[in-house]
């Protein structure tokens, strides 16, 4: 039973990971709640402390990854049209079939919804338009610095296990 929680917590994890890049799936939860899964299911445990901790850096970060689209469209001049068109865009990019197309989708929205109030100055919409883009960035960057250190985390926990599976093996 231990073997399958793990396959399941290290599935969790990699879909966090993933969740880093594409905005629909939610990374650093996923990557938490293989922890918790981990941490209750087996006995592979995390401190109570450690679990509580992480449980309100892993709402930050999420808080925080919606927050930087928009505080990047504000900080480089762009009013609520931006902000609307960064959100549409993100949302559009996600279904759009083409790589990367939440990153394109946002960048375009962001950048469509300054023209709409910039027409005259074609540089401060790139500029607005590249805020949502450093803003998606900076959630990502974000985003996969926790994931990484819960599978860090995970992997120095499940140690034992691989040990033991180890001496079992001629």
């Amino acid at each position: 039973m231990t073997t399958l929680i793990i396959i399941v917590c290290v599935v969790l994890l990699l879909l966090g990971l993933l969740g880093c890049f594409v905005p629909v799936i939610p990374g650093p939860p996923l990557a938490y709640v293989a922890l918790l899964i981990l941490s209750i299911f087996t006995n592979y445990k995390f401190e109570e402390s450690f679990l509580i901790q992480w449980a309100g850096i892993v709402i930050a970060v999420t808080i925080a990854d919606f927050w930087l689209q928009v505080y990047g469209v504000k900080k480089f001049g762009g009013t609520k049209k931006a902000i609307n068109g960064t959100m549409i865009g993100l949302f559009v990019g996600i279904f759009v079939p083409i790589p990367f197309g939440f990153i394109i989708g946002s960048f375009t929205g962001a950048f469509i919804g300054a023209y709409m109030d910039e027409k005259e100055d074609m540089i401060k919409v790139l500029k607005i338009a590249s805020g949502a883009l450093i803003g998606f960035i900076g959630g990502l960057v974000l985003k996969l610095v926790v994931c990484a250190y819960l599978l860090y985390e995970f992997c120095l926990i499940i140690t034992p296990y691989f040990e033991s599976l180890l001496s079992i093996l001629p």
